[in-house]
């Protein structure tokens, strides 16, 4: 991205254009970017025929339809904006053997962060554990939290530990990010079974879109040792498709099919590895995409409470927008 004027004062000029008033007028905002009731934030990454990242393309490179409309683009902003991030991994019995590295990964990822972005680290397996106690910038102190004695232990509550991190960024200002990671698909413990207490991929879809959350997830092929289903009996969806037989060995395992949904409707990115030593370089992707993302805002024409469908298209040929593909546009608070 364009680094032309320092950060800082880049991210307050944001700010009091979003709050509607000048930068000499009123003392210096202490909450980044994000959507409120006149204006919709859209974070968007943008990239090549290759993959890779586009730079200093302006406001005029940029077209955004609500619900099929095109809207005039109020805020336009290259510059880094803040973020919370709940960086949640998986830590489920399959884990075992690649446990260390996905730690290590993360602390690259931790390693990248901004001095004002915010961070917490989640594992789950056969419990969800969120650290520390909040949100923090501590680079040293989210190291200490993955340099734990963190053990690969219980089944996959994938969607309840996204469900977590959301409840634990609803209280956090700006930009609000979780990662996911998992070498399985969604296995809630028999605990939460019982107790009727499981999330499915689109409460946590419907939630993110409420909630203003961006999600990235990162899918390792898993290799299960046990009961292999034959002739069309599926494992990566999460439930049997028919056939018959079954076989005894081992198997790989495709992650959920839930992970790349949910990445797609909220603006994040997905990305599916097959071998353990690309999670380094993969994690620190994740970190460079949000620091290279264009934040755009516009003014909503209607304010009827209902979902509405958004895209993000870009006038030049051969580049590829993503960005949230719904927001929640939600009626003003009246007060008594």
């Amino acid at each position: 991205m364009t680094r032309g004027a320092p950060r800082a004062l880049a991210f307050l000029s944001f700010a009091c254009a979003l709050a509607g008033v000048s930068l000499l007028a009123q003392d210096p905002p202490q909450q980044p970017f994000r959507s409120g009731a006149s204006t919709v934030a859209v974070y968007t990454t943008v990239t090549d025929a290759s993959g890779r990242l586009v730079p200093n393309l302006s406001k005029d490179d940029f077209e955004i339809y609500d619900n099929g409309k095109l809207q005039p683009i109020t805020l336009f902003q290259t510059e880094t904006q803040p973020l919370s991030i709940a960086i949640m991994l998986d830590r489920s019995g399959s884990m075992r053997n690649s446990l260390r590295l996905v730690l290590l990964a993360a602390e690259e990822l931790v390693r990248k962060l901004l001095p004002a972005d915010r961070a917490r680290i989640g594992t789950f397996g056969d419990k969800i554990e969120i650290m520390p106690e909040e949100f923090t910038s501590d680079q040293s102190a989210l190291v200490r939290v993955l340099r734990a004695d963190i053990r690969a232990d219980g089944s996959t509550p994938l969607w309840n530990a996204a469900n977590e991190a959301m409840s634990a960024l609803s209280t956090e200002s700006g930009r609000r990010v979780v990662l996911l990671f998992t070498d399985g698909v969604d296995s809630p413990s028999p605990a939460d079974l019982f107790k009727r207490s499981t999330k499915s991929v689109m409460d946590v879809v419907e939630r993110a879109t409420r909630d203003d959350a961006m999600v990235y997830a990162i899918g390792l092929e898993g290799n299960m040792q046990g009961t292999r289903p034959q002739s069309g009996m599926g494992v990566g969806g999460g439930g049997l498709s028919g056939g018959f037989g079954q076989t005894s060995n081992s198997f790989s395992q495709r992650p959920d099919p839930g992970l790349p949904k949910i990445a797609e409707e909220t603006g994040g990115g997905y990305f599916e590895l097959t071998r353990g030593d690309d999670l380094r370089a993969t994690f620190a992707r994740v970190a460079d995409e949000l620091h290279q993302q264009y934040a755009l805002g516009f003014e909503p024409t209607k304010l009827d409470g209902k979902t509405h469908k958004l895209e993000v298209k870009l006038k030049a040929k051969g580049l590829k927008a993503r960005a949230r593909e719904s927001y929640v546009a939600a009626k003003p608070k009246t007060t008594s």
